[in-house]
């Protein structure tokens, strides 16, 4: 039995599933498969972190058809591209990255999944794409960058978030600090992002990701 345990997100055979807006593509490998004419595509929690949450017990989602997402540390697009799956062809996901190693496969995945556009960008810089986004108004900003700086980053970036828009923040705790504990640093990550967000809820990526988190907020009107 299919059961929609989110909007666009689906569980069967103890598996995480979105539909795929690209039917009989595969992105990253994953098991493609057809139910009553519909083909899924099975979501990996060990290659998504987003997935993983959701298995770890992510209360609700944010990503409705029609969303419009603003993504930091969009890589290949693994996450991104059941992201499309889930907001259809209404909605859309600005994808940024400053790694020109991963842009090729990421802007081929774009030649196929149109509600997908790509950005080379510095995240940390945010004022070198805003002219970009300036037109577009964003429910939702999600940030999985390996930097020092984590929050800070995600703060930056929540200037293009609409009032009361939601946020999911990964913490790569190692990234931080080395030598803390995880729960220290995501702690203190949180502490950041309170002026500006309430926290929904926090929820530890292990076993999927050791030493991850993810912090789900509401930006403060």
């Amino acid at each position: 039995m299919v059961n929609e345990i989110f909007f666009g997100v689906y569980r069967f055979s103890n598996r995480l599933w979105t539909k795929n807006l690209a039917p009989e593509q595969k992105v990253y490998g994953e098991k493609l498969e057809t139910i009553d004419g519909t083909e899924y595509r099975q979501w990996n929690p060990y290659k998504s972190k987003l997935a993983a949450a959701i298995q770890k017990g992510l209360k609700e989602s944010p990503f409705q058809s029609g969303t419009n997402v603003l993504y930091l540390g969009s890589a290949e697009g693994t996450t991104v591209s059941h992201l499309s799956d889930i907001v259809g062809e209404k909605g859309s996901i600005i994808g940024i990255d400053l790694s020109a190693r991963v842009m090729p496969k990421f802007l081929k995945l774009c030649e196929y999944r149109s509600n997908i556009v790509p950005i080379l960008a510095d995240a940390n810089k945010p004022e070198f794409y805003s002219n970009d986004l300036k037109a577009i108004s964003f429910q939702v900003l999600y940030q999985d960058v390996s930097q020092p700086n984590q929050a800070e980053i995600f703060l930056k970036n929540s200037r293009f978030l609409e009032a009361n828009g939601k946020g999911l923040l990964v913490i790569k705790a190692a990234s931080i600090d080395s030598s803390a504990p995880a729960s220290r640093i995501v702690n203190r990550q949180t502490k950041e992002l309170k002026p500006s967000f309430n926290i929904i809820q926090t929820v530890s990526l292990e076993p999927f990701e050791k030493g991850h988190a993810i912090i789900y907020c509401q930006k403060k009107d």
